[in-house]
């Protein structure tokens, strides 16, 4: 059995007895029913995912898959390629968004090289990067696959490798992703997913003109035309029209619900991820946790397809695990009311006039 297989037949749902463990003790606390709403639904998914009353959240780590692509070459994104290895220093050296706002929420920020065009090994050698490298970008999916099934397979697997290698100092994960012309293998999981064409779920990216839009829909229609991905086949679709780093994603997101541990996904990549690993085993999304909605317009469908509402609405759409970090801060704070509010009975407060 290939690590894929053992790990799936190691997701189960959330445990509904902790679920309703939960539930009880929420409405012993000294408020109005469910006065605190969905950070109360979030505190039951909590004791869902970890089987406890506890919710241990305190060790954060957002894993920041690094990739790139070779539909670049079409045009689809106004950023040159060298983007990608500029922003993994800029991440190693403390400087991008991620660092500053995962700081802020007291989580750590491992970057990994599923796939970068350049060589990181000065990064790899000092530590500040792991090598994941599956090849130096993926090939251009308007010409042929992206990759090879193997390849697909070896990224995923490798997200299931680094969780179990982070899984004994991390209570919960997170996704962040960097790679210039992501977007595109995104929406198009998102298309052929959910069968819609793929106008609609295409967005401007890290800055693409608007008059470009169409241009750039154009591309991953002929992407998806040319490899006619398996719609029930989620290794077909990751191998034709994806990303290493969204491959990476996938596995983390698998290995963590394995072990039981929330994951925190951040935007429109990390969800094409999701996505993946939802095909994969559905069960998956029951340890998922939305961080916040893209400005990107095919999110909207994504959130659909994983029936799952995100925690936060910002017009957010830099990627990276930013929206991941500023959602680990009502991670805690869930937890926090679940282990410090007080109940009716402890302060002496009358339920009367409140159940």
């Amino acid at each position: 059995m290939s690590l894929l297989e053992e790990t799936v037949a190691k997701i189960e749902k959330q445990d509904m007895d902790s679920r309703e463990h939960a539930k009880e003790h929420i409405l012993n606390l000294t408020m109005p029913p469910w006065a605190l709403g969905r950070l109360l639904d979030l505190a039951v998914d909590l004791a869902g995912m970890t089987r406890g009353m506890t919710l241990p959240v305190a060790r954060k780590n957002i894993v920041l898959m690094a990739g790139d692509h070779g539909i670049v070459k079409q045009g689809v994104c106004p950023n040159p390629q060298s983007v990608t290895t500029q922003m993994i220093y800029n991440f190693v050296n403390r400087g991008a968004g991620i660092n500053v706002l995962a700081e802020n929420a007291g989580a750590k920020v491992t970057v990994v090289d599923m796939g970068v065009a350049s060589d990181l090994s000065p990064l790899v050698q000092s530590g500040a990067v792991l090598d994941r490298k599956i090849r130096g970008g993926t090939s251009d999916f308007t010409e042929g696959p992206a990759m090879t099934r193997e390849e697909a397979v070896r990224s995923i697997e490798s997200g299931i490798e680094l969780v179990q290698s982070l899984a004994a100092d991390t209570d919960v994960f997170g996704t962040g992703e960097m790679g210039i012309g992501n977007t595109s293998p995104s929406s198009a999981i998102a298309a052929v997913l959910s069968g819609m064409d793929v106008t609609p779920l295409v967005g401007r990216g890290a800055g693409l003109d608007p008059s470009r839009l169409s241009h750039k829909a154009a591309m991953i229609r002929r992407g998806i035309e040319v490899n006619q991905p398996d719609r029930d086949d989620p290794l077909d679709i990751l191998s034709k029209v994806g990303g290493f780093e969204i491959g990476g994603i996938a596995g983390v997101i698998l290995g963590a619900a394995s072990l039981r541990r929330p994951v925190v996904v951040d935007g429109f990549i990390s969800s094409a991820g999701a996505l993946i690993a939802a095909a994969i085993e559905p069960d998956s999304r029951d340890y998922m946790i939305l961080a916040h909605g893209s400005a990107e317009p095919g999110h909207v469908v994504m959130a659909k397809l994983l029936d799952k509402k995100p925690l936060l609405d910002l017009s957010m759409r830099l990627g990276e695990g930013t929206g991941a970090a500023l959602a680990m801060n009502l991670l805690d704070a869930a937890s926090a009311i679940m282990n410090r509010m007080a109940t009716f009975e402890s302060a002496k407060v009358t339920t009367e006039g409140i159940r």
